[in-house]
């Protein structure tokens, strides 16, 4: 499958970003830079960057939730529901931040990005004044009503499901969750959205792993994105009941048989670490301790506001 993917140029090594995985590479040979078309299977094959030990200036990705409502109650949820959310003009002005941040990914999510209205907007404007591709993270519940107006403006959708059954899906996100989300998968696939599944790995759920899976590949998903649970925002309350070590989603990961056309990745909290993140109300933050707590608040008024201080150059 030919899609959309990020090229940049850091010290003389080029990195090329996934909007759909998440995951950052290293060609073994030359790309052009800035937003390129490339084979899926020939990036899934490269090695993977450490931007530990690249330093980029510029965080290669980020998270950008612009929003704070949401139709669900997750009690996973990362989000810092106190804070305001930012007015139509001031998106507008972030999203012109972003642009021409150097960063390589863009991931938007919320609050539940899709009750934005202008979200194709905001991503057509971070995609086509700089050199980023965009993702969007949704809880699926109105993925098949937007869609269509979706394609063109984001690079990938990143679906969340809590599991491969409606019964454990529906535990956490509530009744009708689960069949509108798989609604909406299909109808993204249907459009022609490269679609990833993403699933927070719980002590509750981790048994779903495998099936979830083959779930995509039923669905016409290209991947699964499994997510270590963080110990933020709501997460905080269930987190000594529910927190795997990362030792143990290492070895739900590594039991995996993976379908074929599948792309899977695992994120580790050490690999959450120092993940930045501009929340709703136009101050970023990144995951420091291991990704159990955040730091550096700083009000984004510029390009350069996002270059955060950090121990390790962003993720």
């Amino acid at each position: 499958m030919i899609r959309f993917f990020a090229a940049a140029s850091i010290d003389g090594t080029t990195v090329v970003h996934d909007p759909a995985v998440g995951s950052n590479h290293l060609p073994p040979q030359p790309v052009p830079l800035g937003r390129v078309a490339l084979d899926e299977r020939q990036v899934a094959a490269w090695p993977e960057a450490d931007p530990a030990r690249l330093r980029p200036s510029a965080p290669l990705s980020m998270c950008w939730s612009p929003i704070v409502r949401c139709n669900l109650a997750c009690p996973h949820c990362l989000d810092d529901k106190t804070v305001r959310e930012s007015t139509s003009t001031e998106r507008q002005a972030l999203a012109g931040h972003i642009a021409v941040s150097g960063v390589l990914g863009v991931d938007i999510s919320g609050g539940e990005p899709l009750l934005l209205g202008d979200l194709p907007h905001l991503a057509r404007a971070i995609r086509e004044h700089g050199r980023a591709v965009v993702s969007c993270t949704t809880n699926g519940w109105h993925l098949a009503r937007r869609a269509e107006e979706l394609t063109g403006a984001i690079d990938a959708v990143r679906v969340s499901l809590d599991g491969a059954t409606e019964a454990t899906h529906n535990t956490w996100r509530g009744e009708e969750s689960f069949q509108r989300a798989v609604t909406g998968i299909r109808g993204a696939v249907r459009t022609g959205l490269r679609v990833q599944l993403q699933m927070v790995l719980m002590r509750s759920t981790h048994h779903e792993a495998q099936a979830l899976l083959d779930l995509a590949a039923q669905l016409g998903a290209g991947g699964v994105t499994f997510l270590q649970m963080l110990p933020i925002g709501d997460g905080a309350s269930i987190a000594a009941e529910q927190m795997l070590t990362d030792d143990q989603a290492r070895d739900t990961f590594s039991a995996l048989d993976i379908p074929d056309g599948i792309r899977v990745r695992l994120r580790t909290r050490g690999s959450a670490d120092g993940f930045t993140v501009l929340r709703a109300d136009g101050y970023a933050w990144r995951n420091t301790g291991g990704a159990t707590a955040i730091t550096a608040f700083i009000p984004v008024t510029g390009p350069q506001d996002l270059r955060l201080p950090t121990v390790r150059s962003g993720s």
